[in-house]
């Protein structure tokens, strides 16, 4: 399915979601994020999609960030409540996103990267953080995630002086997962993460992201390791179908037949 800045495609349980403004490096503008936000509402709802690939149109840009030109214009500049490619500020989304980025990751395009569970790069991408050229901070998240994700002399390092960092040096640093050769190779690459996850219960996976999630809210082990069953994605997880079937399929030498319910 086509939208006016995006391409949606389903692969069994995957959603790949292609933002589709290559003339201006798939950066976005307000209609674009609002399109975006609708398509990860719809994949948030959707119980027969377990992850989602997002990545960009060609073989030059992943997102080049917020449509700068666009902005200049006096337009409308709004970002949706989901934030910037209504991902940024998506806080409740506990099925796995991968970031598959052929190109250049600028700021936005880093933001929603960074916002992604996962990273897969094309050796010849690269991520940055430009705002302070332009008269701008990263308040999609980039700023906050980034240095989070890395070490903070790093992340100050990346922030503060606006460098492009390449994918192989993110890989280093521990923000992008795996690279690909080319920017072809990236969104297979990106798949078979996918299909790797989907080897695990949908149930047991929203359970991990979201234990994951909260041991960076800063509570104390105790008092998360208190709470654990408690959270939403936790209580579903014990209440489903798929905690009988994987011990079930274990007993009885078998693969597990997950429904994600």
């Amino acid at each position: 399915m086509a939208g006016s800045y995006c391409r949606v495609e389903t692969r069994g349980r995957i959603l790949i979601v292609t933002i589709t403004r290559p003339d201006v490096m798939n950066a976005l503008h307000r209609p674009a994020n609002l399109e975006l936000e609708a398509v990860f509402d719809g994949f948030a709802r959707d119980p027969d999609l377990w992850v989602a690939i997002i990545t960009g149109a060609g073989d030059r840009a992943f997102c080049a960030g917020n449509d700068l030109k666009y902005q200049a214009a006096g337009n409308d500049t709004t970002m949706p409540p989901t934030g910037f490619g209504g991902l940024t500020a998506r806080f409740d989304l506990m099925k796995p996103v991968i970031a598959a980025v052929n190109g250049i990751a600028l700021g936005g395009g880093f933001e929603i990267a960074l916002a992604c569970d996962l990273i897969v790069a094309a050796r010849g991408a690269n991520f940055g953080l430009p705002e302070p050229h332009v008269g701008l901070a990263a308040t999609a998240g980039g700023l906050l995630r980034l240095a989070q994700q890395i070490p903070t002399k790093k992340a100050a390092e990346i922030i503060l002086t606006a460098r492009r960092v390449p994918a192989a040096e993110g890989e280093a640093l521990g923000f992008v997962n795996a690279l690909a050769d080319t920017p072809a190779e990236t969104l297979p690459a990106a798949l078979a993460l996918a299909d790797r996850l989907l080897a695990g219960s949908p149930m047991a996976v929203r359970a991990a992201k979201e234990l994951m999630l909260r041991a960076q809210d800063g509570d104390d082990l105790a008092t998360l390791y208190a709470r654990q069953r408690t959270y939403p994605a936790v209580r579903a997880l014990y209440d489903s179908a798929d905690r009988v079937e994987g011990p079930r399929a274990f007993a009885e030498k078998r693969k597990p037949v997950w429904t994600g319910r």
